[in-house]
This record gives C-alpha cells, structure tokens and sequence, in this order.
C-alpha cells in the first residue's frame, strides 16, 4: 500500500481517478475472454478442428458455472484483502490461461484452459473493477460506472480485431498467444499498484473534498448514503429482484454475443459485415456506457434498468429478420447500447440500494446469477442452433426474458432500512 498511498496524497487530482484508471485497464483486458473474442475464433476453430459450436460455447457456459460457485468467494476476498490483490492476482491468471489456449487441441484442455479465463472475466474483475470505483465515487457513481465499461467497450472492440486479424494472418493459435501477452502488458502493472480499497484509508472522501457539501435531491451522496450488512441485505426482496434481473439480461448478452458473428455468416453475410457489425456491437457498449451513466444520476435505477430491458428486447426480436448488411449493422448497434447499460446499471443499483460497507459480500452472494445467466444463455443459442439450424427460437426467447425484466424492475423498489438515507432513487 506504500506505493498508492503516497500517489494518493501528491498527485494534484482526485485520487479517485487513478483508481478508475487502473480498474479500467483491467477491465480493458478482460475482453481477453470474452464473448465477441471467442466469437471471433469460434468458425474457423470450429472449421479446423472439426468442434461444433455447442462444444466450443460450452467452455464459456463451464466458466460461467463455475463463477457462480467463486463468485461469493471473491466477495469475501475483497472485503478482506482488497481489490487491489484480487486484481492483480486475477490480471496474471487470465493473461496465462489466454496463452495456454494456443496448444489447446484437444476439447478438455480448450476447456480448462478458457474455462479458467471466463471465470476471471465474470467473477473477480467484473466483481473488483466496479467495487473500486463504487468505493471512490457517491455522487458520480454513474458518471465512473460508464466511464469504466467504457473502457470495456474499447477492449470488445480491439481484442475481437486482433484476433481476427493474427487469424487471417498467422492462424488462431499465435492470435491467442498475443493476447494473452497483451493482456499482462496493459493490465497487469497498474491494477496491481494503483488501486486503494477506500478513499477514507488515506484520508480522502468520496468524490474529492470539494463535492462533500454539494446536495442534489437526485443523488447519492456520501453523507447519506445507505449502510447494509450482507445479512440485512438477504433479508430484502429487492436483493434478489435485481440479482434476477441481471441474470436475465446477461444470459441475453451472452447466448448472443457469442453466436452472433456465426448467424451472420449463416444469413449469406460476409465475414467482413459479421465483423463490423461485431466491432460496432462493441462501440455502441461505450456509447451506452456513458449514455445509462449519466442517466442513472439523473432518474430512479429501476427504471433505467427497465428502459435497458426493453431496448435488449426489442433487439433480440429484430434478429430475427437481420439478412442485409444494413439490418445487421442497426440491429448490432441498438444491442450494444443495451449490453452499456447492464453492464453500468446493475453495479450503480447494488450500491445505491445498500451502500459501500459490505458492498464486496453483496455483489460476491449476487454474481452468480449473472454468471449462471450468461452459462445458460451460451450453451441456449447453441442447442437451439445444433438441434434446428437456426437461431430464431433462442431470439425469441431471449426477447421474452427481456420483457420479463421490465416487470421485475419495476417491482424492485428501494428497500427500507432505518439507516438507510431519505431520498434513494
């Protein structure tokens, strides 16, 4: 802590913001294993080792099960040790597994081997990221949610890019070599010295000194934020309404994330709309990222969280009918800026609704469902498509977990507590 803490005091900026920085780094180079990367892999792997789809989805729908178990875990680790040895634990371990993937022939080493990748994805880099900047930003809490997925977004969009383009040029297994060394070389310094758990371990506050007294009805503030234990928390409808919620809307996200460069190729696109449409997939996360950020200072989270329900549906529905370039691109677009908002609302929601000081516990006992959600979603879409040769029954039902979402965030009111402050969204 030597190190961060003597930055935290010198430099002439919130020191909030160097948090937010090496977080995002982070959370950049999670793409590594994400599912637009393995997107990117998924033909010509499938092609070259004769794999169907289900198998190769199936790592990811593994990872994503066994983040469900680790994801408490987590919780607890960074309530105890601090993000910033989660972090940099987590950013060497991913960048190994990537590299492992090269030599990965065999189904039970491609396994192991993403497997391992897709749990640090959906467990302690989503869980710690976020957390870091819950900690360091009340009041701009949205504003630095998106600012972080925007830097997500960025990695969904080059890390699918190289690796198609090291596909094109030196085969699939040097492409996951350079983005496992990628990954240490971007992530792996800051997230493991920059990062201090809470502004209050040296002397700061939330958001910098000069916003303490600021009052906007609409906000939180570090003054009258809520305090939960994880027990009082369990105890509350409105825990489990948006762990719910968030496993609805990231099994959407994944079970079409991961196919989708695939149904385009099957629609007769080419390879290179299935990859723009990828790439503009991922621009439009960041362009939602920072569009549900501010929103959400703006307007009651439960419903930006059902206004994000209903823009995932209603793109699900439009795939369906996606068969020029055109339709794909759109289509691709208005998913993206719903995949910004899930990946800003649920984060900003689980520390508006119960406040900063088990807030590691919280998000470790409701991860999985988001983890199971994303399980369910990838290996959905591949069943579907191995058993009809078509992806449009998983559209369909994709759109109706959507609108099931709508209905259950408007359920999912602030719980009441008696130290919980007057005026949460």
């Amino acid at each position: 802590m030597h190190i961060p803490s003597r930055l935290a005091r010198r430099t002439p900026f919130f020191y909030g913001w160097a948090v937010l920085f090496a977080a995002s780094t982070a959370q950049f180079s999670s793409n590594a294993a994400g599912s637009l990367t393995l997107s990117a892999f998924m033909y010509t792997m499938s092609e070259d080792l004769g794999w169907s789809r289900t198998l190769i989805a199936g790592a990811a729908s593994l990872g994503g099960l066994m983040a469900s178990v680790t994801s408490p875990v987590v919780g607890w680790l960074i309530d105890r040790y601090g993000v910033r040895v989660v972090l940099g634990v987590s950013v060497f371990v991913l960048g190994l597994s990537i590299v492992s993937l090269s030599w990965a022939t065999v189904p039970i080493a491609f396994y192991l081997a993403f497997a391992t990748g897709r749990i640090i994805f959906s467990s302690p880099i989503k869980i710690g990221s976020s957390i870091a900047v819950s900690q360091w930003f009340v009041k701009k809490r949205g504003r630095a949610t998106g600012l972080l997925f925007l830097s997500h977004s960025a990695g969904m969009v080059l890390f699918p890019l190289m690796a198609a383009l090291i596909i094109q040029a030196r085969g699939w297994q040097d492409a996951w070599i350079f983005l496992g060394l990628f990954v240490w070389v971007v992530a792996l310094v800051p997230s493991s010295l920059l990062i201090i758990q809470r502004p209050e371990d040296v002397g700061l506050r939330p958001d910098g000194a000069e916003d303490a007294d600021v009052d906007t009805p609409s906000t939180i503030t570090a003054q009258n934020e809520p305090v939960w234990t994880l027990t009082e928390a369990m105890r509350t409808p409105s825990l489990w309404l948006l762990a719910l919620a968030g496993g609805f809307l990231f099994m959407v996200q994944a079970g079409t994330n991961v196919h989708i460069a695939a149904y385009f190729r099957d629609q007769d696109l080419s390879a290179a709309v299935a990859a723009s449409a990828l790439s503009l997939n991922a621009v439009f996360t960041g362009v939602g990222s920072i569009m549900w950020g501010r929103i959400i200072e703006k307007v009651p989270v439960r419903f930006v969280f059902a206004a994000v329900a209903l823009v995932m549906a209603i793109a699900s529905v439009m795939f369906i009918t996606a068969d020029t370039a055109v339709e794909a691109l759109l289509y691709s677009c208005l998913f993206g800026l719903s995949i910004g908002g899930i990946l800003v609302v649920p984060p900003v929601a689980f520390a508006d609704y119960f406040g900063r000081r088990s807030l590691g516990a919280i998000r470790g006992v409701t991860e999985p469902f988001a983890s199971l959600g994303q399980a369910f979603g990838v290996l959905l879409s591949g069943v579907v498509f191995d058993a009809t040769g078509s992806y449009q029954i998983a559209f369909f039902t994709f759109a109706s977990f959507g609108a099931a979402t709508v209905v259950i965030m408007l359920l999912a009111k602030p719980p009441r507590h008696v130290s919980a402050a007057v005026g949460v969204p």
